[in-house]
């Protein structure tokens, strides 16, 4: 799997020329799959040039695999930035979540090319989900070091953590009906709420609840 473009943009100009790119891409893929996509589509729907796509990709498969790190870095960004607003892992929890299905109701694309990701892309699937959980982990480990959760396997906790969040945005952010705008809503607060409940369960310290301060 490639994860840098042919050439990196030197100029302003270019960087914007190379983000428009990535943003239809992400527009096709999601509407068209990946084998319905095409190059010429892609610069259609960026307003450039085919020639132009080729200063800064080599292919469909490398604009792609760049599209992902692209959703996978921007999704991170978002969910790390709200969580250390959070001095407590709990509450952080709460406001990492809270911002993945933000992102996810504004980006409904990453859902579905990170589905295609496994069939045309294994590696750049597999990219994806790592850095989200090394994330995680280290966090975890430092929230057991500082006594806010319960002692566990940090690498299981990860991977079962980022399982909620996927399967209940799935549910109820990408399988609800999108806006005239585009975007899909936002995980309804009973649900977020009764997840928020089994997470606070299952990372307690020995079991207890938090504080009723925490639940935010």
């Amino acid at each position: 799997m490639s994860t840098a473009p042919r050439t990196a943009p030197r100029t302003e100009r270019g960087t914007r020329t190379r983000a428009k790119l990535i943003a239809a891409a992400e527009q096709v893929f999601a509407t068209l799959g990946y084998h319905e996509a095409s190059i010429v589509k892609i610069t259609e729907a960026a307003g450039v040039g085919s020639g132009t796509f080729y200063l800064y990709f080599d292919s469909k498969q490398q604009i792609f695999d760049d599209l992902v790190e692209d959703l996978n870095r921007r999704v991170r960004n978002a969910m790390s930035t709200a969580a250390s607003q959070e001095t407590d892992r709990l509450a952080a929890e709460r406001s990492g979540f809270r911002a993945f299905f933000g992102f996810t109701a504004t980006h409904p694309a990453l859902y579905r090319i990170i589905r295609q990701a496994e069939f045309v892309s294994p590696g750049a699937l597999r990219l994806h989900y790592s850095r989200i959980v090394d994330g995680y982990i280290q966090g975890l480990q430092a929230s057991q070091a500082a006594g806010q959760v319960r002692d566990m396997d940090p690498e299981v906790a990860a991977w079962a953590l980022m399982g909620i969040g996927e399967l209940i945005g799935m549910r109820w952010v990408l399988w609800e009906q999108a806006g005239a705008d585009g975007t899909h809503p936002d995980v309804p607060e009973h649900v977020f709420e009764e997840m928020m409940d089994f997470i606070n369960r299952a990372l307690a310290p020995n079991g207890q609840l938090p504080a009723e301060g925490t639940q935010r």
